[in-house]
C-alpha cells in the first residue's frame, strides 16, 4: 500500500552538540517529564492534606530508583550483546539506554522502601546509635503508600506521554514498516532512524495511549478502594496497551521466541495486578471533596 500521508522529521536530536557535551531531546524531555510529574504529585497530594516536603522527600527516592530499575532492566536485555564485555559501562547512565518499566516499576519501590523504612524502629534507632551529632531522629509524617501511588499514577501517565515527545524527535526506537497510509521517516543525518524506509510512529502511538488512557481512568482516581488499586489499574490497563503496541517495535532482543522484554514484563505485572484487584478492589462514592 502507499504512504499517503509520510511525516518527514529533520529535526536534530541533539539539542546541544559542542565537543563532547551533548544534550539530547530525549533526555531534555526526561527531565522535563519527571519535573511535571513531581510537581503534580505535590499539587494533588498538598490538596489531600498530605505535607508537601514529605512528597518531595519521597519524591528524591522515588527518582533515584527509577534511574537504577530503568537502567536495569536495559542492561539485562542487552547483557549478552554489550555489559558483558564492557560491565564499567552498566554504570554510565549518561551514555543512554534505560527502560521506561524498569523507571515505573523502580520508582515505585523507591518510594515505598524509603516510607517504610524512614519510620521503622530498626532505622530510628540505627540513626539515634550512630548519627546523634545530626540531631534527634524522630518520625516523619509521610503519606501512605497506596494513597501516594493512586495520586501519582495520572502523573506518570502525563509524563510518559511528554517523555514519548523527545522519542518521536529522537527517532531512536525503530519501528516496523507501516504498510498503513500514513508513516514517518527521518531525515537528520544525526538520527538514529535515518535511511529507513517510512515506518509505524510506535511510540507517537504510545503517547496518543497514555493521554487516552488517562482520560478514561481519570473518573476513577477516588473511586478505587483500598488506597493502592488505582494505581494498580493503572499497571494493569498500561501494561496490556503496551503489550501489544510493542507488536509494532523492533527489538534487538526477542524472548519465548517472538516476545520483547517490555511485552514480557508486560505479562508478569497482568498477572499480578488483574488478580489481585478483582481479588481486593472495590468501587465506592466519590468523597465529598472530590464531588
Amino acid at each position: 500500500m502507499g504512504i499517503l500521508g509520510s511525516i518527514s522529521i529533520g529535526i536534530n536530536p541533539n539539542l546541544i552538540d559542542i565537543g563532547n557535551l551533548i544534550l539530547s531531546w530525549h533526555g531534555v524531555m526526561t527531565f522535563v517529564a519527571v519535573a511535571v510529574a513531581v510537581w503534580l504529585v505535590a499539587r494533588w497530594g498538598g490538596r489531600e492534606g498530605m505535607i508537601v516536603d514529605s512528597i518531595y522527600s519521597v519524591a528524591v527516592w522515588a527518582i533515584i530508583g527509577g534511574v537504577i530499575g530503568a537502567r536495569f532492566l536495559h542492561v539485562i536485555d542487552f547483557w549478552d550483546e554489550v555489559y558483558r564485555d564492557d560491565f564499567f559501562s552498566v554504570f554510565s547512565v549518561w551514555s543512554g539506554g534505560i527502560a521506561i518499566y524498569g523507571a515505573i516499576l523502580g520508582g515505585f519501590a523507591g518510594g515505598a522502601l524509603y516510607i517504610m523504612i524512614r519510620n521503622s524502629e530498626w532505622f530510628l534507632s540505627l540513626w539515634r546509635t550512630f548519627f546523634p551529632f545530626l540531631g534527634e531522629a524522630h518520625p516523619a509524617n509521610l503519606p501512605g503508600i497506596g494513597r501516594l501511588a493512586d495520586i501519582t499514577a495520572p502523573a506518570i501517565l502525563i509524563a510518559q506521554a511528554i517523555g514519548r515527545i523527545g522519542d518521536v524527535i529522537n527517532g531512536e526506537h525503530f519501528s516496523k514498516v507501516t504498510e498503513l497510509p500514513w508513516g514517518v521517516i527521518y531525515t537528520h543525518a544525526n538520527s538514529p532512524g535515518i535511511f529507513r524506509p517510512p515506518t509505524h510512529p510506535a511510540v507517537a502511538y504510545e503517547l496518543i495511549f497514555d493521554l487516552v488512557l488517562l482520560a478514561a481512568i481519570w473518573p476513577l482516581r477516588d473511586r478505587l478502594r483500598p488506597h493502592g488499586m488505582f494505581f494498580a489499574l493503572y499497571l494493569a490497563t498500561y501494561s496490556i496497551g503496551r503489550f501489544f503496541l510493542s507488536f509494532m517495535r523492533e527489538e534487538f532482543n526477542e524472548y519465548f521466541g517472538a516476545l520483547n522484554e517490555a511485552q514480557v514484563v508486560a505479562i508478569l505485572v497482568v498477572m499480578f495486578t488483574v488478580p489481585l484487584l478483582v481479588w481486593k478492589a472495590q468501587i465506592v462514592r466519590p468523597s465529598a471533596r472530590r464531588a
